[in-house]
């Protein structure tokens, strides 16, 4: 793991000085289009802490208020301000990074942003550490709403070890919410050699079905897939390198749930309260739900609702056993594979008069 660990502090702290060094956009990718209170919140992040940003995806999940979130890799920290600005004064976020040099320039701007942001005391602070480890930085059991990550795991030569270690520092109903890079195969330990494809974010990319088996094995519910959206290769020389590989850049959410609780089938109704989604809210690929409007949800998404900072953001109804109505008997496709997402978004892009691949809110 050192040396690893140190090839990615080497180009992350010293070759990259901004996200054009960057030579392929697989940590600048945007997944969809932000909502505007998240807009609003970014531009109050320093220009300095904003040009050294290296993210792959969207890393904002919903219903913030007063939560506690730990940011894995904060860089930085553009993801921390933001997120503790949407947090306010009475939730707290906390960012880890292996970097001293981004470490430096995330510590050196919280007086900034508090006095911006109008918060005393400081509600962010930033710790220097190893994701896989955080017992070494005294991060407690069960102390964090949500984490989050941004193109940082597929770094990590442990990944199973930074899963394991987000399950324990979670609370009971909380929610990992993050981006990464995934191959269509899995990677050769001759790429995985590689400074530059590390650093890129790609020689270090599990396949989506390890993600699956590994967070299950540990606990976490079944991964929800988000966003996905195909990565390019801007350098001849490192594309000839990857020759029949492929790469997308995808989001996925895990939920920590309580052991022992019964799952059951609900038709669930979304009260439409939630910052910036009142109209409707896009949990994942599979499912948006509108204000007001009845939803037919299986055990698994239902015990994610009914057990996580959502339960209030609903009314739940059981569905009886045996009815046969439309209501608790849909049939809809669930796409579990980024790499299936991502070709359905490609093609709808590419279908005269398609329009928006995602809807209303903006194009993979």
């Amino acid at each position: 793991m050192a040396a690893c660990s140190r090839k990615c502090e080497e180009y992350y702290g010293k070759f990259l000085k901004n996200s054009k060094d960057l030579k392929t956009n697989a940590c600048v990718a945007p997944s969809r289009q932000l909502p505007k209170h998240i807009r609003d919140a970014l531009k109050d992040v320093h220009e300095d802490v904003s040009s050294r940003y290296y993210g792959c995806g969207l890393v904002v999940p919903e219903c913030l208020e007063t939560c506690s979130i730990l940011d894995l890799g904060s860089g930085s920290g553009r993801d921390c301000y933001m997120l503790s600005k949407l947090v306010g004064q009475k939730g707290h976020v906390t960012g880890i990074d292996m970097t001293d040099e981004q470490v430096e320039v995330s510590k050196k701007y919280i007086d900034y942003h508090m006095q911006k942001f109008g918060f005393q005391p400081a509600n962010v602070d930033f710790v220097q550490g190893y994701i896989e480890n955080l017992h070494a930085v005294q991060i407690k059991d069960k102390c964090y709403d949500v984490i989050i990550s941004n193109c940082v795991i597929n770094l990590s030569p442990d990944k199973r070890a930074v899963l394991k270690e987000a399950y324990r520092v979670l609370k009971d109903g909380g929610e990992m919410y993050f981006s990464d890079v995934y191959s269509n195969k899995p990677v050769s330990e001759e790429l995985k050699k590689n400074k530059i494809l590390w650093g890129e974010c790609l020689s270090g990319a599990l396949c989506w079905k390890e993600l699956v088996q590994i967070s299950e094995e540990i606990g976490f519910s079944p991964p929800r897939l988000v966003t996905s959206s195909f990565i390019t290769v801007d350098n001849k020389e490192l594309e000839e390198i990857l020759s029949d590989y492929s790469f997308v850049s995808a989001t996925y959410r895990l939920f920590k749930l309580p052991q022992g609780k019964a799952k059951e089938k609900w038709q669930v109704i979304y009260n439409g309260g939630i910052t910036g989604c009142e109209e409707e809210l896009q949990f994942d690929a599979n499912f948006t739900f509108k204000e007001g409007e009845v939803v037919k949800v299986d055990e698994e998404l239902g015990a994610i609702l009914k057990n996580s900072r959502f339960a209030d953001e609903f009314l739940f109804r059981p569905c009886e056993k045996g009815d046969l109505s439309s209501k608790c008997q849909p049939k809809r496709e669930i796409i579990r594979d980024p790499f299936q997402l991502a070709q359905k978004a490609r093609n709808q892009h590419q279908a005269p008069n398609s329009g928006s691949c995602c809807g209303p809110k903006g194009c993979c």
